[in-house]
């Protein structure tokens, strides 16, 4: 069962205490759906300043709505558009201070000023991207994008 905690400590410490909560809510879960609903949901409520958290799966062609928190989104993004799409065909994540300013983004919510994209890459191969959005103009750094890597590595293992 998933106890809520005060994270405390540094910043690294506390996306520790995250990653530790993390391998706690897989262990032993074989199920993608289960296991990304419930990362989700933990970014959610660990993450300020962001208005939506969620993944796209590849399905072999395009990125594919899976779960997520916040408002209603995009359903299908096709590789190389915006900022989930470049990340997905570019293998790397994609952190951007302002969104309006990247070519080709794709504005799911208006309220979307700044995103983070890291793909989840198992065995060589795109199985799909997490997707962070914030209000906020420059909401992501360094220290940000080093955990959340690690988070998805994390959770990749998993699924």
């Amino acid at each position: 069962m998933f106890h809520t905690i005060s994270y405390t400590g540094s910043r690294e410490e506390q996306h520790n205490q995250v990653i530790s909560q993390l391998k706690s809510l897989i262990y032993e879960e074989p199920d993608r759906i289960a296991n990304l609903a419930n990362a989700s949901a933990l970014l959610n409520f660990y993450l300020s300043d962001i208005n939506w958290v969620g993944f796209y799966m590849y399905d072999g062609k395009e990125l594919v709505l899976g779960p997520f928190q916040g408002l209603p989104a995009c359903i299908r993004i096709p590789l190389s558009k915006g900022v989930c799409g470049t990340s997905a065909m570019e293998r790397r994540s994609v952190r951007v201070d302002d969104v309006h300013a990247f070519p080709g983004h794709i504005a799911c919510d208006a309220a979307s000023n700044s995103e983070i994209v890291v793909p989840l890459i198992k065995n060589g191969e795109l199985i799909g991207v997490l997707d962070i959005d914030s209000p906020l103009k420059s909401r992501f750094d360094e220290l940000d994008q080093a955990f959340l890597e690690q988070f998805v590595q994390v959770l990749t293992e998993q699924l």
